[in-house]
């Protein structure tokens, strides 16, 4: 039958595979077990060859790349739950990372991105993120390809030269708001973030791989470094989102997903959230299921998801919650309630209670009903449980079918290219600067330096000089004063 056995309670708890695309929550605190209820949905999509995404935020999701051993504890739990033909295996599997070091460069170009999710990764303020999109907006009237920081920061450069005339037709830009902007970009550079943006960008077709078995390929990001900067994290896994959401076409409910998209540590894609970028995420994971992918949250709490993107969530694995704090304790309540109740089990009871390995689940059954919660010990994943070595990560980069595509960055011309061609004519053009001329001879001695003054000191006839001009500048100006003050009070003398 097409689906994944997910565990067993007082009966076999499966997922089908038509119902993948409804969307997934897999929640617990730290230690409970969330990873490896992971693994066994991304191994068994994987064999029913279904695509997934994933990221790898610890290190252990890595561990799909290599079968597992299966030791007294794991042949119990298959014992137990009665899994038919279990064998340790790997998945096929595909490194990616941001820089480049775990795996291929995950990149995308600056374009892409868009004004919106850059200004969510530079933490720019609603000013600072208008001036933004002007700048994105001027480029696209102009002509010019952005794709990697040097191009944004020549963009950049422009508008602040041209501030006037672009305030002019797009709106008021400040100098200190495109610095601010400049200044953001930079530390995200120095941080190494911008080795996000390049090319060759990634081309969705590389996560909807299978092998030559039919085995859906997963991917898996790298992540323990980028999750160090939230923002980029949760951007960078919207915006895939997003890209998905697209470009791929309609096609309605199918037997099995076309893809699975798994966003671990997915509070960070909601924490300090605009509405609108709320707004955003819940359109998308609307209606991205009719476009075959199914998106599977993982968090520590079921309420670090908004409620408009739970209702639309279909398959549900909730591992242990401890209720030490007024917070776990909201937290049981809130995940209590979100369950189809089984008269057999006392969810609110049974939450703290659970072993690791332990979960409360509820998956779509047949015309898509969610099943009664059922009290579930978890399958054993097939592959390890566990990190991997840089050797076997290196061999398995190393048999890559996209590594020639992605592991070298091709830098085209674009918009740092052509604007550095546009101002070259003008710096040729304008007049050399030339030295000072050299001050003519002066007398030294005592009365020399009263009159001429030295190096250090300013003499009588200069500061004579200065005095003067303040004088005449200063009479001047109170007469413009007066004269402006005067028309301006006679006039309302008159009215």
């Amino acid at each position: 039958m097409n689906e994944i056995l997910v565990g067993k309670g007082e009966r076999p708890v499966p997922l089908l595979a038509q119902y993948g695309n409804r969307h997934g929550l897999v929640a617990g605190a730290s230690g409970t077990g969330k990873t490896v209820s992971l693994l066994v949905l991304a191994e068994g999509f994987s064999r029913l060859g279904v695509p997934v995404f994933m990221a790898d935020v610890k290190g252990d999701v890595a561990g799909l790349a290599m079968a597992g051993v299966a030791d007294d504890r794991i042949r119990q739990r298959v014992a137990e739950i009665g899994i038919e033909g279990y064998a340790n295996e790997p998945s096929p599997v595909l490194f990616w990372d941001l820089y480049g070091k775990a795996g291929h460069p995950m990149r995308a170009t600056v374009s892409e991105m868009g004004p919106s999710l850059l200004g969510r990764i530079l933490e720019l303020n609603d000013i600072q993120a208008g001036t933004l999109e002007i700048a994105f907006t001027l480029a696209d009237d102009q002509g010019l390809l952005l794709l990697d920081v040097d191009d944004l920061r020549a963009l950049l450069g422009f508008v602040a030269e041209r501030r006037k005339e672009i305030s002019a037709q797009y709106g008021l830009v400040s100098a200190q708001t495109v610095a601010a902007i400049q200044r953001a970009l930079l530390t995200l550079d120095r941080e190494g973030g911008g080795v996000l943006f390049g090319e060759p960008g990634l081309e969705l077709g590389d996560l909807l791989r299978t092998d030559l078995a039919g085995r859906g390929i997963v991917s898996i990001l790298a992540a323990d470094q980028l999750v160090q900067r939230p923002r980029l994290y949760s951007s960078l896994l919207l915006w895939l989102l997003s890209e998905l959401f697209e470009n791929l076409p309609e096609v309605g409910d199918l037997d099995k997903p076309r893809l699975v998209f798994m966003f671990d540590e997915a509070h960070l894609l909601f924490d300090d959230a605009p509405p609108a970028l709320v707004q955003r995420v819940e359109q998308v994971v609307r209606i991205i299921r009719s476009k075959g992918v199914g998106v599977y949250f993982c968090s520590q709490f079921p309420d670090d998801v908004p409620n408009v993107i739970l209702g639309q969530i279909g398959n549900r694995i909730q591992h242990a919650l401890r209720a030490y704090t007024p917070r776990d304790q909201k937290a049981v309540r809130a995940a209590a309630e979100t369950f189809v109740q089984n008269p057999r089990i006392d969810v609110a009871r049974a939450l703290p209670q659970l072993a690791v390995g332990e979960a409360l689940v509820s998956t779509l059954q047949e015309k898509g009903v969610p099943m009664p919660v059922e009290r579930t010990l978890i399958c054993p994943p097939r592959c390890r449980m566990g990190a991997i070595t840089p050797e076997e990560r290196a061999a398995v980069r190393a048999r890559s079918p996209i590594g020639a595509k992605y592991d070298v960055a091709v830098n085209r011309e674009s918009a740092y290219e052509i604007l550095s061609r546009r101002a070259a004519p003008a710096v040729a053009a304008s007049p050399a600067v030339s030295a000072p001329a050299a001050e003519p001879e002066r007398k030294r001695g005592v009365l020399g330096e009263f009159l001429w003054g030295t190096k250090r000191r300013q003499g009588m006839v200069e500061t004579m000089a200065k005095q003067a001009a303040r004088t005449v500048g200063s009479q001047v100006g109170r007469q413009i004063l007066r004269g402006a003050l005067g028309g301006i009070l006679g006039g309302t003398r008159r009215s």
